[in-house]
């Protein structure tokens, strides 16, 4: 692959070197020959083809240049043109990201001297004075010509005389006569003169040819973005056409769908989202989509003008369209800090809290040399080594899900039930955003292992989490606020092994109770996907749909996640989702990635498509307002890459604090001397953790069936500690109806939940009072 190596080049310089550009769902990405010259991105299938057929051109004048990850980028002019390129390596994507921002800035620069010149004569419009203007550019292209064909006379007598000026001095410096020295100084006089001559007639002619040059291409330029506008003119009148034809042939067949009256086609234009590959990519292939892809199951649109009023006006608007008042409290100002908001008032800690932990050591470590040993074994008996770990158990990661505390803080704020729903659906997905890069393994905490965050002082809220069962794992979460909300869930991991990933589904569910006006949300967690579990650098994904349920008021919310898939043209982590009251009516569509962040938008009105649609399924229209943030991802500090990817609170979950439990996470050896890089020494103070947790257990099935077999003794998992990923397989079934560890958990105690009727644990009351008293007689020795 002949790429360019060369340094970057200067802002005038021509780039060229291959690429992959997306092509269509059969082909993907195509290996193409790409040109960057005069702030004009072309690109041709082979290098034979750059004197005949360009493939397409994008001006980086008005482009927008955005890097997607190490080797891919995309170059949009906003318009009908996206390219989705990727790079074959690191430093290639980066020469070629330099150079085309060094290409763009030039190229904007040279467009607003156009601009601000002193010829400001505009081109003619369109059918008006086109033959003139033929006719003069014509005129001007016979008069470059001739100016070319003058500097190429000028260039072969150059050439001419110089070989004859060579010679002559050639032949000067044989000469040893006085009677030829005169005649061949002579003979070199001349052809020097002859020389002189020639030379300035070629410099005087590459002056009028500059200088005819400069008075034209100015003109040329804004001529040609005229054309261009036009021409885009002319696509936007097309795509309104066809999109005309759509609504009148699902007319035709029976379809209800928005009048014209109510839309906006220039709107929903511009607003269309820009896909991966562009119409004139290839002039001779068809683009195909993937028949198994992902439909999106609504639609949204941009409301009717006349709804985007402010003021009482509001109101007024919801009662046209038959909502209470209140559902449209979720506006501008909801969304905006105010003098109440937490977010507004300055946070003071009363403790400093530790920024920075040990970067994680580079020790290398071969799979295969751990899972050849156990061949023949069962999963359960398999020891894994601390290397796949992060020096955080699992309690603690369970404790991360409040990282984004503040969205219950306002949702406890709200007086509406659906802008509350808004809220939750938003911090729901916010749990998920730290694990975007944590590939690493959290610790499985021992029975009976707790897990604090007090945070009452800073932030108003304390949770606690305890290790309740080891057959199945599961953990216990109990948080509650100052500032109106407790949220509490029991999550067992159910996995299984798929070769090249690993699915993690939790079990369980998650409730959030706010006091002030007692409406109750329950729901559930997606599926995590570890990939390249094998061979490959590991990724993670989150997949599957969320459905938040407030129990006093029949709200819903649904959240899909949308799964990666490489033929998707959809960003990737996408969620949407759409909030409705207990008719089954919408008010708010939901829209972001689960990694960055979430957005809102009222719904002003929504219609059905018929059953016979364009997919075969039946779609939903929703026109809305202008979207408004709900919740953005905080940046990781610096550093993070070597300190396990872990955000500002995850630096603290492990921090050593004075009065915590004898069973807290922050005690536990092997995790500390894992954070502290001595990562031998915990794999064995892990080993001794397990086997202390066996005795342990069969002391426990001793004396609570005396009649066991002498057979079914000592059938215990090996790893104590870690099998909650591939020991017991717990199923939504087997999860419901009871663990089987014979074991009575510390601070919570198992219940029917009134809400959802299903057996969960429930906090009981006492862990703070204890901590207060300093009396922690009645915990376990686990450590």
């Amino acid at each position: 692959m002949s790429e360019p190596k060369a340094p970057i080049p200067a802002p005038g310089d021509t780039y060229k070197g291959w690429l992959f550009k997306w092509t269509n769902y059969i082909k993907g990405y195509q290996r193409r020959w790409f040109v960057l010259s005069n702030g004009l991105l072309s690109y041709y299938r082979t290098q034979a083809e750059m004197g005949h057929t360009c493939r397409g051109t994008i001006n980086l004048a008005t482009a927008n240049i955005a890097v997607e990850d190490s080797c891919n980028f995309v170059i949009s002019n906003g318009g009908t043109q996206t390219y989705h390129l990727k790079a074959s390596s690191e430093v290639e994507r980066q020469r070629w990201i330099t150079a085309l921002e060094l290409a763009k800035a030039k190229a904007f620069r040279m467009q607003a001297e156009s601009d601000d010149s002193g010829d400001e004569s505009s081109p003619p419009a369109a059918g008006q004075g086109g033959g003139s203007r033929n006719s003069e550019v014509q005129s001007t292209l016979r008069t470059l010509g001739s100016k070319v064909e003058d500097l190429s006379t000028c260039n072969d007598l150059i050439a001419k005389h110089g070989s004859a000026l060579q010679r002559s001095l050639s032949e000067l410096e044989g000469v040893r006569l006085e009677g030829q020295t005169s005649e061949k100084i002579r003979q070199v006089t001349e052809r020097a003169t002859l020389f002189r001559i020639t030379s300035n007639a070629m410099i005087n002619a590459c002056r009028d040819f500059l200088s005819l040059a400069q008075a034209h291409s100015k003109r040329w330029q804004k001529a040609l973005q005229a054309e261009r506008e036009q021409r885009v003119r002319l696509e936007e009148t097309l795509e309104q056409l066809a999109k005309q034809h759509n609504h009148l042939e699902r007319a035709f067949r029976g379809a209800t769908v928005l009048p014209p009256s109510q839309s906006n086609p220039a709107i929903d234009n511009k607003g269309s989202a820009p896909v991966k590959g562009d119409a004139s990519d290839e002039d001779d292939e068809n683009e195909f989509f993937d028949a198994c892809e992902d439909v999106q199951e609504f639609i949204t649109v941009p409301a009717d003008p006349k709804y985007h009023r402010s003021g009482s006006n509001v109101s007024g608007i919801s009662s046209e369209m038959g909502m209470d008042d209140g559902t449209a409290s979720l506006d501008e100002q909801s969304v905006a800090s105010n003098p109440e908001s937490p977010q507004s008032q300055e946070v003071v800690p009363m403790r400093k809290r530790r920024t920075r932990i040990p970067d994680k050591p580079n020790y290398s470590l071969n799979l295969w040399s751990i899972m050849k040993n156990c061949i023949g074994k069962e999963l359960s008996k398999i020891p894994m080594p601390v290397n796949f770990n992060e020096p955080l158990s699992m309690l603690q990661r369970l404790s991360e899900d409040l990282e984004y505390y503040e969205l219950l803080d306002r949702a406890a704020k709200c007086h509406n039930s659906l802008e509350q729903m808004c809220y939750v659906a938003a911090f729901t997905v916010s749990s998920y955003s730290t694990t975007v890069h944590r590939t690493g393994k959290p610790f499985n905490p021992l029975l009976g292992e707790t897990f604090e965050l007090d945070r009452a002082q800073e932030s108003g809220y304390r949770s606690l989490c305890e290790q309740v069962s080891h057959h199945p794992p599961a953990a216990a979460h109990h948080a509650i606020s100052e500032r109106g909300w407790t949220l509490r869930q029991e999550i067992a991991l159910a996995s299984k092994f798929r070769g090249k990933y690993l699915s993690i589904m939790p079990l369980g569910s998650i409730h959030c109770i706010f006091e002030k006006s007692n409406n109750h949300y329950s729901w559930k967690k997606v599926t995590t996907t570890v990939h390249n579990i094998i061979v490959g650098k590991l990724w993670i994904d989150q997949s599957g749909e969320i459905d938040i349920v407030n129990h006093r008021t029949g709200d819903r919310c649904h959240l899909k996640f949308a799964p990666y898939s490489y033929f998707s043209r959809d960003v990737a982590r996408k969620v949407t989702g759409v909030v409705t009251d207990k008719e089954g009516k919408a008010h708010y569509v939901l829209s972001g990635t689960w990694d960055e962040k979430m957005e809102y938008s009222r719904v002003m009105q929504s219609s059905r498509g018929g059953e016979n649609g364009a997919e075969g399924r039946q779609k939903t229209v929703y026109q809305t307002l202008k979207a408004k943030e709900l919740w953005k991802k905080t940046p990781l500090p610096d550093g993070a890459e070597n300190m396990y990817y872990f955000s500002t609170l995850a630096l603290t979950l492990n921090e050593p604090e004075e009065g915590v439990a004898p069973t807290d996470s922050r005690r536990r050896p092997d995790q500390r001397l894992m954070e502290q890089g001595r990562w031998e020494e915990a794999n064995a103070e892990k080993q001794r953790l397990e086997e202390k947790q066996r005795t342990v257990r069969r002391e426990r099935e001793r004396e609570a069936n005396r009649s066991a077999s002498p057979s079914e003794e000592g059938k215990e998992p090996a790893d104590g500690a870690e099998e909650v990923e591939i020991a017991s397989e717990p199923s939504e079934t087997n999860y419901k109806s009871g663990h089987q560890d014979n074991y009575k958990a510390m601070w919570f105690e198992r219940r029917v939940d009134p809400a959802t009727g299903e057996p969960t644990h429930i906090y009981t009351g006492g862990y703070w009072e204890a901590k207060e008293q300093g009396n922690w007689d009645s915990c376990p020795d686990i450590f």
